[in-house]
């Protein structure tokens, strides 16, 4: 199994920004494909952004396109999550996930595609 670790999260003004990151560990970093999702208090888990095993391919919810950006450092098993322009409605708990993936170019969106999860790191976006 992949344990995974978000840190980076906290308290922030509307446009402001932060950079969440997801240290993994437990297995060959450069097979997973990685996930971003977050939960609001009484939402549903949702899909923020993903990218795939290698990095080279990235989607994102329509939500955050353009403001956030994920990125991976697959020497330090390390993806990351950079946030701008943060709105009020990206308060939520973020949780970082992984999915082994034997193709390259596979970039996993659904929560149920993904067998390993963080156990969350807190964004709040104050008006």
């Amino acid at each position: 199994q992949v344990q995974l670790v978000e840190s980076g999260g906290g308290l922030v003004q509307a446009g402001g920004s932060l950079r969440l990151s997801c240290a993994a560990s437990g297995r060959t970093f450069s097979n997973y494909a990685m996930g971003w999702f977050r939960q609001a208090p009484g939402k549903e888990r949702e899909f923020v952004a993903a990218i795939s095993r290698g990095g080279g391919g990235t989607y994102y919810a329509d939500s955050v396109k353009a403001r956030f950006t994920i990125s991976r450092d697959n020497a330090k098993s390390t993806v990351y999550l950079q946030m701008n322009s943060l709105k009020p409605e990206d308060t939520a708990v973020y949780y970082c996930a992984s999915r082994f993936a034997s193709v390259y170019t596979y970039i996993p969106r659904l929560p149920t595609e993904y067998g390993n999860w963080g156990q969350g790191t807190q964004v709040t976006v104050s008006s």
